[in-house]
């Protein structure tokens, strides 16, 4: 297990939605789904991404963004354009006065837009949820990561997306899942080449000290043993003193500060999604008292853990 794995598992392409866009100029599309991750491939034409309150990114074929949310943005053939369709949570498209352009948008088997044919074409994976899991890890990312074609273009990511555009449109036995697959294949691969060619990248992620991403490897595999700062160096072959400093340098909290983090998020996720007893999820993540347990987890998240796995039953249920 490595924390990009998580990263993946924690939006969990199960959730996502995909769609192909098929746009004619002019257009423009303001999104507030409050999505935690979103992905973008333009396969055609040109457009803008523009994040609220930040610069405009102009887009071409070929290029890859990742748009860490949930802040709003627009994509539009061009700056300035007025949106004419808001996407609101859930994927429930409208017009600005409030008209639904579920219908009137779609041009297909899990295609949308303006026009059948129109020159501007993209992929669009939305992860609908990320949990504790995945915001901690996606915190770390920028608002938005851009990948343009070039000579140092991983062959992986382009033949991911090519693969994308030919099944994203295809109905065949086991498609759903062949899709989620993809989506969460063409994000590892998106984030690997944004760890190759930035400098100053997450820890976890990718980042300059290897024994480190082993350290943080271990952490995210096992994370009910109990771990000391003394039993982690020794695992990696460094000091115990070495792995604290070289640890807080990397990820900027110490080992067993992260560690706490990581268990609770854990921890989190469990009790939405299981029916796992309080005392079985603090074993889970390591702890051996659920007293213990409850204590932590409501410092952390303001709240005890079975009221927080009512609250977030009743987040699910409203939809």
């Amino acid at each position: 297990m490595d924390p990009l794995t998580d990263l993946v598992r924690a939006p969990r392409a199960l959730d996502a939605f995909l769609l192909r866009v098929v746009m004619a100029p002019p257009w423009s599309v303001r999104v507030q789904d409050e999505a935690p991750l979103t992905v973008l491939a333009l396969t055609g034409g040109a457009a803008t991404l523009t994040p609220d309150g930040g610069p405009a990114l102009d887009l071409m074929a070929g290029d890859v963004v990742l748009v860490r949310g949930p802040g709003p943005y627009v994509v539009a053939d061009r700056a300035g354009t007025e949106p004419q369709a808001l996407i609101h949570p859930g994927g429930r498209c409208e017009t600005p006065d409030g008209t639904s352009l579920e219908l009137p948008m779609r041009q297909g088997v899990r295609s949308w837009g303006n026009a059948g044919d129109g020159p501007d074409t993209m992929l669009v994976g939305t992860y609908e949820r990320a949990g504790e899991v995945g915001a901690r890890l996606l915190g770390a990312l920028p608002s938005t990561v851009l990948l343009r074609p070039g000579p140092d273009r991983s062959p992986l990511l382009t033949a991911l997306v090519d693969v994308l555009a030919t099944e994203v449109v295809a109905e065949e036995p086991g498609q759903a899942g062949l899709l989620d697959r993809l989506l969460d294949a063409l994000v590892v691969a998106a984030c690997r080449e944004w760890s190759a060619s930035t400098a100053g990248v997450p820890a976890w992620l990718g980042g300059d000290d290897p024994l480190v991403r082993a350290a943080l490897a271990l952490l995210h595999e096992e994370p009910a043993r109990p771990w000391t700062v003394a039993s982690l160096a020794g695992a990696v072959g460094l000091s115990r003193a070495a792995l604290a400093r070289r640890f807080a340098d990397a990820v900027g909290e110490p080992p067993m500060g992260y560690l706490t983090g990581w268990r609770l998020a854990v921890a989190a996720d469990r009790l939405r999604d299981t029916d796992e007893t309080v005392a079985a999820v603090s074993r889970a993540v390591g702890y051996t008292s659920p007293f213990t347990f409850s204590t932590a987890f409501k410092r952390v998240y303001g709240t005890g853990p079975l009221a927080w796995r009512r609250a977030e039953a009743r987040v699910l249920a409203a939809g």
